[in-house]
């Protein structure tokens, strides 16, 4: 069975850290996936407020709706565990980007993702251009290292 891989880009955007808790845990003992893809969110949100945005329905004159979404496990991580979330940008479009996320526990890694975030007009129900804001953002990777 062939396996999911992503490659990431340097993940140097932002960079914080969220701990398992107990309702993180699954019945196999472990971090759950849905667990994991709400983690990934909350660093995502994090990163857009310490860029000023308000939230993903706020980010410049416009917002951010999610179109796809992929994660890949590396190691188990329990209830306890302080993972440190890493998000780095690639694939900037017109109007949409990739956002990476490299997980790890001290050496561990525990997973990597990749969602595809996509500008849209909420109240016109459509997608529109990344706002200025939202693209000087993720174009400042790499330039603070």
């Amino acid at each position: 069975m062939a396996r999911l891989a992503l490659t990431l880009p340097d993940c140097n955007l932002f960079s914080t850290e969220l701990p398992v808790r107990i309702r993180d845990i699954n019945y196999g003992q472990h971090l759950s996936n849905d667990a994991l893809m709400a983690m990934l969110h909350e660093a995502r949100m994090q990163w857009l407020q310490s860029q000023g945005f308000e939230s993903e329905l706020h980010v410049g004159d416009k917002g951010l709706i999610m179109a796809d979404a992929a994660i890949v496990f590396g190691s188990e991580a329990f209830y306890g565990d302080v993972l440190r979330i890493r998000l780095g940008a690639a694939e900037i479009s017109r109007a949409s980007f990739e956002l990476y996320y490299d997980v790890s526990q001290q050496t561990r890694t525990i997973a990597q993702a990749k969602t595809t975030m996509v500008a849209y007009d909420y109240q016109r129900q459509q997608i529109c251009s990344l706002p200025p804001a939202l693209r000087t953002a993720l174009e400042r990777q790499g330039l603070e290292k």
